[in-house]
């Protein structure tokens, strides 16, 4: 393993386990409007990152036409339509099966972003996504609920791919900064109009101090510092290996709480956490087909088209 993938590998785990407190630190907030906390939240790390990219220097590359695009659809899936989902589907079932269902993004991950890296999906990392799933299942305590609940959870999914996939076209050109910063630019005004539509003028209010620091946790740690180590993950070990480290959610919620001292992990956590862990393992280790060869294009004035390429929190 080289440096650039030691590093990849270090930022998606990092990336994942931060991502993971926010089922502990979301208590601190449980009171303030979901939709306005969501829109506050990604306005915040929106500044930060803007800033940090303008006193970063180096080169910039204005976003095309194709990029806004991109940019939009991952907004509206990845960071808007997952919160919708998540916060509708708790209406209908459990935390543990929207963890559950969630937790095979691992899977798909495996198999549809090497095909949209140009290459094909790797025997091992798709079995070592499977123990990955497995485990966080487990961590997560499997669970119950209704049809609808089951549905929305898997909406949730989709959105979670979409974060990941939709970002793929989109790093080379922008660099992980700068996606970073314009997706949650562009995911606050649509959280604020969402909120609008479901809590009217209560969508924001002056937080309490718990609030405030709950509010700053999520997005200076969860968002901004997340989101920089994901998509940086994403550039350095693809997609499909970088997901492996999906599964660390589950187990870094029970951790948190743990460290906290609000539950104490049970048999089944620690056996899913084990499981987690020997799947990322054996997914790194695992031998990566090499990208297929790329046809040449003919020479047009016209701009290409539009592609989905990969796409909370």
């Amino acid at each position: 393993m080289n440096t650039s993938q030691k590093r990849g590998t270090f930022g998606a785990g990092s990336a994942m386990f931060l991502v993971g407190t926010l089922a502990a630190v979301s208590a601190t907030v449980s009171g303030y409007p979901v939709f306005g906390g969501q829109a506050v939240r990604y306005a915040v790390a929106a500044l930060i990152l803007l800033a940090v990219a303008r006193f970063a220097g180096g080169p910039a590359r204005r976003p095309s036409v194709r990029d806004w695009v991109l940019l939009a659809a991952l907004a509206a899936t990845g960071l808007v339509a997952f919160n919708v989902c998540v916060v509708a589907a708790t209406e209908h079932t459990g935390p543990a099966t929207i963890g559950t269902v969630i937790g095979t993004v691992p899977i798909v991950l495996a198999l549809v972003g090497p095909l949209l890296e140009g290459r094909r999906p790797a025997p091992g990392i798709v079995v070592a996504a499977c123990v990955v799933a497995a485990g966080a299942a487990l961590a997560n305590g499997l669970g119950g609920g209704s049809a609808r609940g089951l549905l929305l959870s898997l909406g949730a999914l989709a959105g979670e791919v979409c974060f990941s996939l939709l970002a793929v076209p989109l790093l080379p050109r922008l660099g992980p900064l700068r996606v970073s910063a314009y997706s949650a630019a562009l995911a606050a005004p649509m959280l604020l109009a969402a909120g609008l539509v479901a809590d009217g003028a209560a969508v924001l209010r002056v937080p309490t101090g718990g609030e405030l620091a709950g509010l700053a946790y999520l997005s200076v740690v969860v968002t901004t510092v997340a989101f920089l180590l994901w998509y940086d993950a994403i550039g350095r070990l693809g997609a499909d290996r970088a997901g492996l480290f999906g599964g660390l959610v589950p187990v870094s919620a029970v951790v948190t709480t743990a460290a906290l001292g609000i539950d104490r992990p049970g048999a089944a956590e620690v056996a899913g956490a084990a499981l987690v862990a020997a799947g990322a393992v054996l997914g790194l280790r695992a031998r990566v087909a090499p990208r297929e060869p790329a046809l040449p294009e003919p020479v047009t004035c016209e701009a290409a088209p539009i592609g989905i390429a990969r796409g909370s929190a």
